[in-house]
């Protein structure tokens, strides 16, 4: 995802994004389409199903794809627009790497059939999320719903915020932190990287000069990514399940055979050693865990009541 600000913010600032963040919390609810839109929910499962039926990588993709929504500005469908020169998908944590736009699409696209002008996007790509997790052995949670579509991308904002894959663990606890997530929250999430794949350009450096590396690792994933060519290539984060989110990705941390940097500096002597290794044993409490850190990243800085709009196609405003 990095999951993948260092910003000091002055007190009063702070004070006034908690007070707004509890009080757009306070308008999402479960129920929020019970009347408007009754059948929301699963015409946006079966038309995700359908998706991920196709390419099961896709679910991976999902995920990343609501992870990166929520952390640039919150969670706001932002990632999706592309009616204009500027936008998320081409910043270049996002670009040629971010998928499953066409799903979302597909989904709103069956939504409006049923209820046009009512359910957002945000919402959508939200609930995507989830009904992804389940299809790939992964936990189930309720989204709390409410959320509108903003109107404007924010590509610098994209740069300054989304997690880089060479990042330290210091580096990587401030961002989520900023977002309001514990070190517990970033874990939990990092696990989502049991699932997908990544670009060779991504983990070059860690599998030909890294140091907290397993040598036999390090060998094969060579095989696959040239030392000077071949960015593009793809390898699987996680190799021994790498269509099914579970803990097993954490095993792997233990034996140094995180693919990103990113992911092996969890369990490299620092505050999150005990966490990985309580997941790597304790398959139940990693998915409850996540299952809890996606509910949290979904409440960050959504729109609520008159704020954006409901979006009628989720890559352009009305």
């Amino acid at each position: 995802m990095a999951f993948r600000e260092h910003h000091v913010l002055p007190a009063f600032l702070f004070l006034s994004m908690l007070v707004s963040a509890t009080t757009t919390k306070a308008n999402l609810s479960s129920t929020f389409y019970d009347k408007t839109c009754p059948k929301a929910l699963s015409t946006i499962r079966t038309s995700i199903r359908a998706g991920i039926s196709r390419e099961r990588r896709m679910a991976a993709s999902l995920i990343r794809l609501h992870f990166h929504d929520c952390l640039v500005q919150g969670c706001d469908g932002s990632i999706l627009l592309n009616d204009t020169a500027n936008n998320e998908r081409d910043v270049i944590f996002n670009k040629n790497s971010a998928r499953g736009y066409e799903l979302i699409d597909n989904a709103k696209t069956e939504v409006e059939k049923i209820c046009p002008g009512v359910v957002s996007c945000a919402d959508i790509l939200a609930v995507a999320a989830r009904d992804a997790s389940v299809a790939v052995s992964g936990p189930s949670w309720t989204v709390k719903l409410g959320r509108r579509d903003s109107t404007t991308p924010y590509p610098d904002v994209a740069l300054s915020d989304l997690p880089r894959f060479t990042e330290s663990l210091p580096e990587l606890i401030a961002r989520f932190e900023h977002k309001g997530l514990s070190e517990r929250d970033m874990v939990a999430l990092s696990g989502s990287h049991s699932i997908g794949q990544a670009q060779c350009f991504t983990f070059r450096d860690r599998i030909y000069n890294g140091g907290d590396i397993d040598a036999g690792f390090a060998s094969t994933r060579r095989r696959g990514c040239p030392v000077s060519s071949g960015d593009s290539k793809l390898a699987p984060l996680e190799l021994v399940t790498p269509n099914q989110l579970d803990n097993n990705y954490f095993k792997n941390l233990l034996q140094k055979k995180g693919l990103l940097q990113s992911d092996q500096v969890l369990f490299i002597g620092g505050s999150t050693d005990s966490i990985v290794s309580e997941y790597s044993r304790n398959p139940s409490k990693f998915l409850s865990d996540f299952a809890s850190a996606m509910v949290k990243m979904g409440d960050i800085e959504p729109l609520t009541g008159s704020a954006g709009q409901i979006r009628r196609i989720c890559h352009a405003v009305n």
